[in-house]
C-alpha cells in the first residue's frame, strides 16, 4: 500500500503513523490538513457531454448519495488501515452496515450461521429481517470447531451463503478461535463476516487473519467522542463492489459533517485505544480480586479462558469488558450502577466517558457452553466501558459504589 501523499509504503509505518497519513490525498485536503467539509447534494456538470459521460465510480463526482472527498477519504482512510481491503463502504449505522453485509451476500432460500455471542441486534435481524426475506439461520457454538464445521457441512437443502463471526463475543467476552472459523467457512464455500468493534483493524487484522469482510460500528472507538452514527464494512475485491451497488440499492449515505467527525476521531484513535485499555486491565485486576465479584470477562486479563487466543491473534484490545456479582440480586446490582458517578449509564461505548450497564447473562449462556469458571448460581452482570478518566479516580468510584450496594 502507498501513501497517496509521500509516495512511501505505508505497510511499513506503525499504527500512529498511518492512522496521521491514511485519507489525507492532495487533491482532497489542498491546502489544509484536513479534507474539507463538502455539503452538497447536487454535483454540476460543465455541459451535457459532461454529465452523459459522468462514472458512478470511487472518488468521480456524480450525485451528492455518492458522496464526496469529505466521506472519500474517510473511506479511503479505513481502507489503508484493513490490510487486503479492495474497498470501503459507509453505513449511517453499525447495524446499517451488518445488515446491508448480510443482504449483499444472501438470497431467498440461503443460510446464514451467526456466532451464539453475537451482539443482540445481529441475532434479531437473522430471525427477524433476514427470515423475513426467506434466508434461513442457525446458531452455532463459535468455540466447538468440530460442530461448527458439521453444520457447514450439513447445509439442509439450504446454501450455506455466509457466517457472521464476533470476537470477542457480546457482553461475556468470549474468544474464539477467527482465523480457524474463517477457514473452515471457505472451504465449505460460504463468506464469513466479522463485526470487529471491540479491537478494530489496529488490534485485530480481519481480512489478514482470513475474513472476507471486516464490519465495524464507527460510532465506538473510530468516532470516539459519542457525538456521531455510523458504520463500515471494508472486504477483499469483487465483495467490496457488491456491498457498494448494494449500499446504492438501498440509499446508504453518511452526512458529510459526521465524516469529518469521524476522521479527526480516526487520528487519535491509536493512543485512545492504548490508554483505555491499559486503564482497563488495571481495573480488571482490581475487580478480579474484590469479594463481590464472581468472574471478570476481559480476553486482555491473564488466565481468562480466551487470554490465550487474543495474544495470539490480536494485538490490542480496548476498554470495554464485564464481571460477574458474586451472590446479589438485581436490587443490589442496581444499588451499584446507580451510586456511580463517573460512570454514565447508557449504551454504546467507545467514547472518551466511562459508562456501565446491567446484563443478565443467563439466559445468554445457559446453553451448553457456558465460559470456564462459569458458576451458575451467579447471573447478574455489569459492563463497563472505560474511558479516559484516570485510574485512581474511577477505582475509587467503584469503591464507593459497592460500599453502596451492599449498605441496604
Amino acid at each position: 500500500m502507498t501513501d497517496s501523499r509521500s509516495g512511501t509504503d505505508t505497510a511499513k509505518h506503525g499504527p500512529g503513523t498511518r492512522l496521521v497519513e491514511a485519507g489525507r490525498r492532495p487533491e482532497w485536503t489542498g491546502a489544509v490538513v484536513n479534507p474539507p467539509v463538502w455539503r452538497g447534494s447536487t454535483h454540476l456538470y460543465e455541459n451535457c457531454a459532461a454529465l452523459k459521460s459522468a462514472r458512478n465510480a470511487d472518488g468521480a463526482f456524480f450525485y451528492g448519495r455518492r458522496g464526496a472527498p469529505t466521506q472519500w477519504a474517510l473511506a479511503d482512510a479505513l481502507t489503508s488501515l484493513e490490510n487486503r481491503a479492495e474497498g470501503t463502504v459507509l453505513y449511517p449505522s453499525g447495524v446499517a452496515a451488518i445488515t446491508a453485509a448480510a443482504l449483499t451476500v444472501l438470497r431467498p432460500g440461503d443460510r446464514l450461521l451467526v456466532t451464539d455471542n453475537a451482539y443482540d441486534p445481529s441475532r434479531n435481524m437473522a430471525t427477524g429481517l433476514l427470515a423475513n426475506f426467506g434466508v434461513e439461520h442457525r446458531f452455532f457454538d463459535p468455540q466447538d470447531l468440530d460442530s461448527y464445521a458439521a453444520i457447514l457441512s450439513d447445509s439442509g437443502g439450504s446454501a450455506n451463503t455466509a457466517v457472521l463471526l464476533e470476537a470477542p463475543g457480546s457482553l461475556t467476552m468470549e474468544m474464539s478461535d477467527i482465523p480457524a472459523l474463517a477457514a473452515i467457512a471457505r472451504d465449505r464455500g460460504a463468506i464469513s463476516m466479522v463485526d470487529n468493534t471491540w479491537a478494530g483493524p489496529l488490534g485485530f487484522p480481519a481480512l489478514e487473519r482470513g475474513c472476507d469482510i471486516a464490519l465495524m460500528s464507527l460510532t465506538k472507538h473510530v468516532g470516539g467522542h459519542s457525538d456521531l452514527l455510523m458504520g463500515s464494512a471494508s472486504a477483499r475485491g469483487p465483495l467490496y463492489r457488491k456491498l457498494r451497488m448494494t449500499a446504492q440499492a438501498l440509499g446508504h449515505v453518511v452526512s458529510p459533517d459526521d465524516a469529518a467527525l469521524a476522521l479527526r476521531g480516526l487520528r487519535t484513535m491509536s493512543v485512545r485505544l492504548t490508554r483505555e485499555t491499559a486503564t482497563a486491565l488495571e481495573l480488571a485486576y482490581w475487580l478480579q480480586a474484590r469479594d463481590e465479584v464472581a468472574h471478570v470477562l476481559y480476553p486482555c486479563l491473564p488466565g481468562d479462558a480466551g487470554h490465550d487466543l487474543w495474544q495470539r491473534d490480536f494485538t490490542g484490545g480496548c476498554g470495554l469488558f464485564s464481571f460477574i456479582l458474586k451472590g446479589r440480586d438485581e436490587a443490589a446490582r442496581a444499588r451499584l450502577i446507580d451510586a456511580l458517578e463517573l460512570f454514565g449509564i447508557g449504551y454504546s461505548w467507545g467514547g472518551f466517558e466511562s459508562l456501565a450497564i446491567p446484563f443478565n447473562p443467563g439466559p445468554i449462556r445457559d446453553g451448553a457452553w457456558p465460559p470456564a469458571g462459569w458458576d451458575a448460581g451467579d447471573k447478574l452482570g455489569v459492563r463497563l466501558s472505560i474511558g479516559l478518566e484516570d485510574a485512581g479516580d474511577l477505582q475509587l468510584d467503584l469503591t464507593r459504589a459497592f460500599a453502596a450496594m451492599d449498605s441496604a
